[in-house]
């Protein structure tokens, strides 16, 4: 058995992607059906590129809600602060910030939740993300 990749469903891919991005994955394939009237777009951090995140748009619209119930994405970062200090900077609200230099989670533009977690022990505590508090649901 091999791992292929975890779909998440989006409703602006634009938007979805920009996140991604920030967040330092890279797409690496996409499928157009226009028949089916669907985008698969697959994503991978460099270097990792046998764990993938298909975004999925179906063209026709739809409610998507219950992202929460889906559970979340998990990514190992090389550190924790910066990650979410460049999310920050591109517009992203940090749900749980990484208080104990360990942990953060953050959501996509579709609120799939994502949990960035700090390679190796934990950093220092530091500011401003020992101080601040939660913000949402994460």
């Amino acid at each position: 058995m091999k791992y292929l990749h975890t779909m998440i469903r989006v409703t602006d891919p634009a938007a979805t992607l920009r996140f991604f991005d920030l967040l330092g994955l890279k797409e690496i394939r996409r499928i157009d059906s226009e028949q089916a009237r669907f985008t698969l777009i697959f994503l991978a951090a460099p270097g990792d590129e046998d764990a993938q995140v298909e975004l999925t748009h179906n063209w026709d619209p739809e409610d998507y809600s219950g992202g929460r119930n889906f559970g979340h994405l998990a990514y190992e970062v090389d550190d924790v602060y910066d990650t979410c200090q460049r999310l920050m900077d591109g517009g992203v609200t940090i749900n749980r910030p990484p208080r104990e230099g360990r942990m953060a989670f953050v959501r996509t533009p579709d609120g799939i939740s994502i949990e960035l977690l700090q390679k190796g022990g934990n950093l220092p505590v530091a500011e401003p993300w020992a101080s601040m508090p939660n913000v949402g649901s994460w």
